[in-house]
């Protein structure tokens, strides 16, 4: 049975090239992500061909930030289509709007605390107080699953973090941020194998051009699968 925990990220321009890369996968993965960069390219069909004619997972990865109401209604709109799993930012008011906007319905609201491809740099930047990465996103962490979250989005670096808190039992963390080792980081700055992921508390980690760019992209799915149950994935007791 093929292991959900991989996510893969399927950072395309448009539904054919999301499809021929479904194709290529076939039953070696289970789950996808898929997000802004494809959403005028057709991502939302993609969606949900994905979903109800190939029976996969579906992380849909939008990021909402708005006011409350637009939040809400946003969430509501994306919740009739039956995914699994929906980004937004992990601030108190969009938080709580989008637990509202998904009702009754299984699909998994998921916040986002500082983004995988950041640095302290980049948060003095953008004004963001000072602190530790690793702090900071630990306290928008237990925010945000304190106020109706299913999980967040954080980097492998801290999942343990986020597992330790009171607020993250039973909920999720999915990881961006994964590499495989040696890998080319790309754009990320906070990043850790598979295993490492795995092994510091995450439920599921989300790989993108390791795979799609890979000459063979189901081997390279296929080897993330069996680091996922490799030694080193095995969490502390």
């Amino acid at each position: 049975m093929t292991d959900d925990r991989l996510i893969v990220a399927m950072d395309l321009p448009n539904v054919l090239d999301g499809l021929e890369l479904a194709n290529a996968l076939g039953d070696s993965v289970s789950f996808y992500k898929i997000g802004l960069g494809m959403l005028t390219g057709g991502g939302l069909a993609l969606a949900n061909e994905l979903k109800q004619d190939h029976g996969k997972r579906i992380f849909l990865d939008m990021k909402f930030f708005d006011i409350g109401a637009t939040v809400e209604a946003a969430v509501r709109g994306v919740a009739q289509f039956d995914l699994d799993f929906l980004t937004v930012h992990g601030d108190p008011h969009v938080v709580r709007a989008a637990r509202e906007g998904a009702g009754g319905s299984d699909m998994k609201i998921l916040a986002v605390t500082v983004l995988t491809s950041m640095d302290r740099d980049d948060l003095d930047a953008s004004c963001i107080k000072d602190g530790e990465i690793g702090d900071l996103v630990q306290e928008r962490a237990g925010i945000a699953l304190a106020n109706g979250a299913d999980g967040v989005i954080a980097s492998p670096q801290e999942a343990a973090l986020i597992r330790a808190l009171p607020e993250a039992e039973g909920k999720l963390i999915v990881t961006p941020g994964v590499r495989p080792a040696g890998g080319d980081p790309g754009d990320q700055k906070r990043i850790m194998t598979p295993a490492q992921a795995i092994a510091n508390g995450a439920d599921h980690v989300v790989v993108g051009r390791p795979i799609w760019q890979a000459a063979n992209p189901r081997q390279a799915a296929l080897a993330i699968q069996q680091e996922l149950v490799s030694p080193q994935a095995k969490r502390p007791n």
